[in-house]
This record gives C-alpha cells, sequence and structure tokens, in this order.
C-alpha cells in the first residue's frame, strides 16, 4: 500500500512538471488513455530496480576501499535477467544476490566491469519476473528537466529531483567522464539507482553524493548519475567479452584530489605503477609529458592522451615535504586497470 501511495505521488509531481506547460483543457478520452499508457511505463519502470547485494574475498585488492560487503541497487535491462549497476558494487565480487521485487533472492554472475564508464553488469541464473526498464536518450536531458531517481530500498526509494548540471566529472580513482549528470534533492540510497526521466526510460545509474551537485561558490548536496549512453555503444561486446574490445586506457595506480590550481596525491594502490615508480602521498603533480596541469579534469585528459596501457607517463613532480622548489621528473610504467585486479579481471 505504502509503495503504491509513493508511486502515485511521484508519478502526480513527474505529470504537474510536464502538464504546467500547457494550457488548460477539458480532460478527453484521448489525454485518459495517454495517462494510462504512461502510468503503466512508470509501473513497469519502477519493477524493473532491483537490490544488488555483492560478497567480495578478503584478499581482494578493492576490499580496504570498497569493503568486503557491497549493496545497493540495479535495473534489469533485458528479458534475460541481465542487470545494470554501477561497477563498485561488483567489483571483484566472488558471490553476488539480486533482490527482485518480489522479494526473493536470486543468485547472479558478473560479467562486466567497465573501469571507463564505471558501469557493472550482472546476470540473474534464474528468470527474474519483473520485465525490463527501456534504455532512454541522456543526451536530451537538460538543466531544470523533472526526472526520478529510483532504488531498492532505503527509507526513501523514491525522489522526484531536477537537472542542476550537465559538465565533466573526475573522480579520484583516475575516473573522468565529461558529461555527467547532476540532480537534486539528493538521493542517499544512490548506489546503482536508477535515474528516470518523464518518459519512464533509464537515462542514467547513480554513482555518488556529492556537495557541488550546482555550480556555484557555495555547496549544493545532490546526487551524480552516469548517463546511460555510456553504455549503448559498448553494452554488446561487455556481454560477449566482458570488456571493451577496444585497448585499455593507462592506469597509474594514484588517488588524488585538487586544491587552489594544484593536483596531489592522496593515497596509491598498492603494488600499482606509481607506487613502483616513487610517487608519495603528498607529492603536487605539476605537469604530464611536459604539459602544466591545474585540474584532476585535465590531469586525467592528459594521461589519456594518444596513450594506452603500457606506455610510459613523465610526471613533472613536486615532492612531498619538499625543502627546496624542486620539479622532479618521474616516469610511471602505466598498465591496465583490470591487470591489477586478483578477481573477476
Amino acid at each position: 500500500m505504502l509503495k503504491k501511495f509513493i508511486f502515485i505521488l511521484c508519478l502526480t509531481l513527474i505529470f504537474v512538471s510536464c502538464s504546467s506547460k500547457i494550457p488548460n483543457k477539458t480532460t478527453t478520452v484521448s489525454d485518459k488513455i495517454i495517462f494510462r499508457e504512461k502510468s503503466e511505463k512508470f509501473n513497469t519502470s519502477l519493477s524493473s530496480v532491483v537490490g544488488i547485494f555483492a560478497k567480495i574475498p578478503d584478499d581482494a585488492r578493492t576490499t580496504d576501499s570498497l569493503g568486503k560487503r557491497r549493496q545497493g541497487s540495479g535495473v534489469i535491462i533485458n528479458n534475460d535477467g541481465l542487470v545494470l549497476t554501477i561497477g563498485y558494487l561488483i567489483l571483484e565480487a566472488e558471490e553476488v544476490m539480486i533482490i527482485g521485487s518480489e522479494g526473493k533472492q536470486i543468485r547472479a554472475k558478473v560479467i562486466a566491469f567497465d573501469h571507463i564508464s564505471g558501469f557493472g553488469l550482472v546476470q540473474a541464473k534464474k528468470k527474474l519476473k519483473s520485465p525490463p526498464i527501456k534504455l532512454g536518450d541522456s543526451g536530451l536531458l537538460r538543466v531544470g528537466d523533472s526526472v526520478l531517481v529510483v532504488s531498492f530500498g532505503g527509507r526513501q526509494p523514491i525522489v522526484a529531483a531536477k537537472v542542476t548540471s550537465r559538465r565533466p566529472f573526475a573522480g579520484s580513482w583516475e575516473y573522468l567522464q565529461e558529461n555527467v549528470i547532476f540532480t537534486v534533492p539528493p538521493h542517499h540510497e544512490f548506489g546503482g539507482a536508477a535515474l528516470i526521466d518523464t518518459n519512464g526510460e533509464l537515462v542514467g545509474i547513480g554513482s555518488l553524493i556529492v556537495n557541488d551537485a550546482v555550480v556555484g561558490n557555495r555547496p549544493v548536496i545532490g546526487n551524480m548519475f552516469v548517463p546511460i549512453d555510456e553504455i549503448k555503444p559498448i553494452l554488446p561486446e561487455l556481454i560477449a567479452e566482458g570488456r571493451r574490445s577496444d585497448p585499455a586506457l593507462p592506469w597509474l595506480g594514484i588517488y588524488t584530489d585538487e586544491a587552489e590550481g594544484l593536483v596531489y596525491i592522496t593515497r596509491l594502490a598498492e603494488n600499482g605503477p606509481g607506487k613502483k615508480a616513487g610517487l608519495k602521498r603528498g607529492d603536487i603533480i605539476m605537469g604530464v609529458n611536459g604539459k602544466r596541469i591545474n585540474t584532476m579534469i585535465d590531469f586525467f585528459r592528459k594521461i589519456r592522451e594518444k596513450n594506452i596501457a603500457g606506455n610510459e607517463i613523465n610526471l613533472d613532480v613536486l615532492p612531498s615535504g619538499f625543502d627546496e622548489l624542486i620539479i622532479k621528473k618521474i616516469a610511471v610504467k602505466s598498465m591496465n586497470r583490470n591487470d591489477w585486479l586478483k578477481y573477476n579481471k
């Protein structure tokens, strides 16, 4: 009963937002048919959101940073039980369970993890009763558009939100997306949550809660979503091979942050390329291959510029705890991040 109430409330919010732009008129039979069709489509969309529970081996590379027990949401995207989620939930997982809308646990296997987009795919080992959602066009989303953020479970599984920004995003783990989606208000069960547009179609997958959902001088808390358009060109090869067919991008195994026009190292991956090259926490990265950088976005773009995994990346580094302003040149032999992982490479 509560689920039905929440559904009707959020559906009403969207249609009020959409209908506010057209003049009032008498409701016709055609209007009622359109509303019924949209209602049925949204009901299908909400039912496609499932729970994801993953167990990670104790000695996995990502256990310290992401934990041994992970849970979030995913979205059914085809009739064969394929579920799209955010990759960090299932990265190096040895066991994955899907919880459907009927509440039953179904074992699943990891199909793919894509470091570039951040998406993950799992396949249910038994047929799922819920229908798949239709993939929408995230490229059509504009600032001010109404959306629903839907998770599996949580205190408030459905949040009516607005798109507040479309812009590049750099994550500390060498992650770069050029046109992510930011929304407010925040949904606190964001991991793998579905971003659904006013057509009832999937336009993004939840990744993070952030404090800069609106560009400006004051913090605004919201969510960041990976656009669904990022999965479309690579979906067939992820299903078939578990990874992209094109050469892997270079990975240095460093985690960074930025402040006042400087990019600095916050930690290094154990046995990663950066640590092997002698980089240290607190080092300031001034440039890449002789080119100055000021932001993490600029840093990651220059790392990837005409480079593939295995290439040597030359960094201009101001060492941590420096006594003199001497820039050191450090060559880092990059690698494919998947080769660094221990499980589900």
